[in-house]
C-alpha cells in the first residue's frame, strides 16, 4: 500500500471518529441538562429546607458533620438529597424504630394487628423509607448526570485530539513522495519495455 493512501485513509477514518465523538459528546452534554434540570426542579418543588445552624435538629453528632455544611439552604440538588435521606432520615428512622427495619416492624404487626401503637410505627416507617428511597433515586440520577458531563468533556478532548491528528496526516499526505510504499521503501519505477524490431 501506497503511503499516501494510507495517510489518506487514516485522515478520513480520524475525521469520522472525531464526528462521531462530537455527536456523543453533545448527546452526554444534553443528558447532563436534562437530567440535572429534572433533579434540581423536582427537588425544588418539595420545599425541603435544611435546619439552621444554630438548631437542635443539626445537634446530633450522627447528623451534624453531614448537614452542617447545607445548614438553612433548600434541598435541591443530589448530593444534599444524598445527605438528608441517609443522615437525617435514616437517623431519624433509626430511633423511631428501635434499630429495627420497616420490614422487621411490619411482620410484628401483622403477627398483632390489635396493636395501634406498633401499626402507627410502621405506618411512620413506611412513610420515611419511601421518602428516603425518593431521595436516593434522585441522587442516583443526579450522578448519572454528573458521570455524562465528565464523559461529555472526555469525547470533546478527544474529538479535537483526533481532528488535529487527522489534519496532521492530511499535511503528511501532501509531502509524502507519491512513490513511497507505507513502510518506507520507494517503489521502483516500472522498467520501460523495449520493442524489438
Amino acid at each position: 500500500m501506497r503511503r499516501r493512501t494510507f495517510d489518506a485513509l487514516a485522515a478520513a477514518v480520524g475525521v469520522l471518529l472525531a464526528l462521531v465523538l462530537a455527536v456523543a459528546g453533545g448527546l452526554l452534554l444534553w443528558a447532563h441538562g436534562f437530567i440535572d434540570d429534572q433533579v434540581h426542579s423536582q427537588l425544588a418543588d418539595q420545599k425541603i429546607f435544611f435546619p439552621p445552624a444554630v438548631s437542635q435538629a443539626l445537634a446530633d453528632p450522627q447528623i451534624k458533620p453531614y448537614l452542617s455544611k447545607y445548614a438553612g439552604q433548600q434541598l435541591l440538588d443530589g448530593a444534599q438529597a444524598e445527605a438528608w435521606a441517609n443522615h437525617f432520615i435514616a437517623v431519624h428512622l433509626q430511633k423511631i424504630g428501635g434499630g429495627q427495619t420497616y420490614s422487621q416492624l411490619s411482620a410484628k404487626a401483622q403477627a398483632d394487628p390489635s396493636d395501634t401503637q406498633l401499626a402507627t410505627q410502621v405506618q411512620t416507617m413506611f412513610r420515611g423509607e419511601t421518602l428516603r428511597g425518593l431521595l436516593l433515586n434522585a441522587y442516583a440520577f443526579w450522578k448519572m448526570a454528573q458521570v455524562a458531563l465528565y464523559a461529555a468533556v472526555v469525547a470533546f478532548v478527544a474529538a479535537g485530539l483526533l481532528l488535529v491528528l487527522a489534519v496532521l496526516g492530511l499535511w503528511h499526505l501532501r509531502r509524502t513522495d507519491p512513490e513511497r510504499e507505507f513502510l518506507g521503501r520507494r517503489i521502483p519505477p516500472t522498467p520501460a519495455v523495449v520493442a524489438d524490431n
